[in-house]
């Protein structure tokens, strides 16, 4: 991905694009070389993805004091 597609990308759209190129190739729908690019471009976006997702919790890391913490929901399950 270029500089600039990665500036008008967010986590959410990078998501839904990566979930439906993976529909497309289990689907069969893709040529073979169709499947590829759309490989390329899948590996592209889970490693933004992932990159995002480290982020993220580095910043709750930094904000939980180096200790994070259980998620505990209102019914106390985790």
């Amino acid at each position: 991905m270029t500089a600039k597609s990665h500036k008008a990308l967010n986590f959410e759209a990078a998501m839904t694009e990566l979930e439906g190129i993976v529909a497309d190739m289990e689907a069969g729908k893709l040529s073979l070389e169709h499947s590829l690019t759309a490989y390329q471009r899948g590996a592209e976006l889970l490693a933004f993805c992932r990159n995002r997702l480290d982020d993220a919790q580095q910043k709750v890391r930094i904000l939980e004091g180096d200790v994070l913490k259980p998620y505990i929901t209102e019914t106390g399950a985790a």
